[in-house]
């Protein structure tokens, strides 16, 4: 009985944890809500506060012409178990006016340059995905993704939901943070879909969630480097089907690293095209719905074409989805029509291409033809929107009022693309080429 008990009460209080609402006022306008002030310092016991202080501290010492921090920006991190939690911002100050842009964990964007005046007060709401590396298995036992060494210091895998304040002029008047249960959109994918947490390296996965409303959430998997039979070695496949609910999707984007695998039976047709028939069936036992996307293209021209490098990945992913009557996304085709509608010279500014000197320590000039910048994601998750509303997904309802119809034909202007860097900063290029 005695036992029974514990166990009743154990379950009591996990629900109770999960159900957690949290609400936190940081200018003290708000008398229901947790008032937050400069000693509100996150640790473990806490379980909320002003995170990465020291970073960004060191991060100001080390600024360039080129590399500024905003006066203001801070990190909010609060403990939470695994879930999606609607975040909902309240923006602006009684002082002052304001410019302020949200993102979430690894540079997710969420809003974006929110202008307000003194006095004015917009808000904001989102789902964020949060998850750790424990897989919970029906049988009752756990597994572990299998994360590579640079995630463990990164935001994306850890026990807490991190908030980022920045823009020209940020203000944050109040944070709440509450447990719900909305379709999600999981991604899988390498270096070009992953949640880059480190300027200047920027992909289309951390961008997307941007142009959706706060009805469904992204949990983004991905990682620099990967294959889809890596992907899946690595139990980040395992986790998703551990979590996928009926009707949720999976988005599926390799073929990148895919065709250097030389090990024995490699090949688009051989092993790639069998393991993303793999994925279609587990993905569909679990009643969600796989959605191909084709690789983004590799900037790199002959006169002014992009040349193929991508040998018959692209056309392998093709006819996987039509003979598994899977949607295709066709990234690989909007990328090439966007580079070269930018052309030669002006598409080097959507990716990592920067002079010596532009982030701290940065000794040598970037030069990298397949890593996107913040102006680079930020066009190509258009152009994943795009294709929802093409293939006419029911995904299309959540997809902001907003959002304007885009053609990679006609890129936007990157001169006028705005972006506040954020102080976790690395000169080494992500894993991939």
């Amino acid at each position: 009985m005695r036992k029974a008990a514990i166990s009743l009460l154990g379950l009591f209080l996990a629900l109770t944890a999960n159900s957690q609402t949290y609400n936190f006022s940081f200018d003290g306008l708000d008398k229901t809500a947790t008032r937050i002030t400069d000693t509100d310092i996150f640790t473990p016991s806490k379980g909320y506060g002003y995170d990465f202080q020291d970073i960004i501290a060191q991060a100001r010492q080390q600024q360039t012409e080129t590399y500024k921090l905003a006066d203001g920006l801070f990190y909010f991190s609060v403990a939470v178990p695994d879930g999606n939690y609607r975040v909902t911002v309240t923006v602006g100050s009684k002082k002052k006016k304001a410019c302020t842009t949200v993102r979430a964990e690894s540079r997710r964007l969420y809003v974006y340059d929110a202008a307000t005046k003194k006095g004015e007060f917009q808000t904001y709401s989102f789902v964020v995905n949060k998850r750790n590396t424990t897989i919970s298995l029906p049988d009752g036992k756990k597994d572990v993704v299998k994360i590579k060494p640079r995630e463990q210091k990164a935001l994306l895998w850890d026990d807490k939901l991190t908030i980022e304040i920045n823009g020209d002029a940020p203000a944050c008047s109040q944070i709440k943070i509450e447990p719900v249960s909305v379709p999600t959109i999981y991604l899988c994918g390498n270096s070009t879909v992953v949640d880059q947490d480190k300027e200047p390296w920027t992909s289309w996965g951390q961008i997307f969630p941007y142009w959706l409303t706060d009805q469904v959430a992204v949990a983004n998997y991905a990682e620099s480097g990967l294959t889809a039979t890596s992907f899946y070695a690595q139990n980040r496949l395992k986790k998703i089907l551990s979590l996928a609910q009926p009707g949720d999707y999976v988005f599926i984007e390799f073929g990148h690293n895919d065709q250097k695998e030389k090990n024995a039976g490699a090949g688009a047709y051989y092993n790639f095209a069998h393991t993303l028939k793999t994925y279609i069936d587990l993905i569909r036992a679990r009643k969600a719905i796989p959605v191909f996307v084709t690789p983004t293209q590799r900037r790199r021209f002959e006169g002014n074409k992009i040349m193929e490098t991508h040998g018959q990945y692209p056309d392998a992913m093709r006819f996987v989805a039509k003979d598994q009557g899977v949607q295709l996304i066709e990234l690989h085709d909007m990328t090439r029509t966007f580079l070269e509608a930018m052309g030669t010279e002006d598409s080097k500014h959507s990716l990592v291409h920067y002079p010596a000197g532009t982030f701290p320590n940065q000794a040598d000039k970037f030069e990298d033809n397949t890593h996107w910048n913040p102006f680079g994601a930020y066009e190509i998750s258009k152009m994943i929107v795009q294709g929802i509303k093409e293939l006419q997904l029911p995904l299309t309802e959540y997809i902001r009022t907003d959002y304007v119809d885009f053609d990679p034909a006609r890129p936007d202007d990157w001169h006028t693309f705005h972006w506040n860097c954020g102080p976790f900063i690395d000169i080494v290029k992500p894993d991939g080429n």
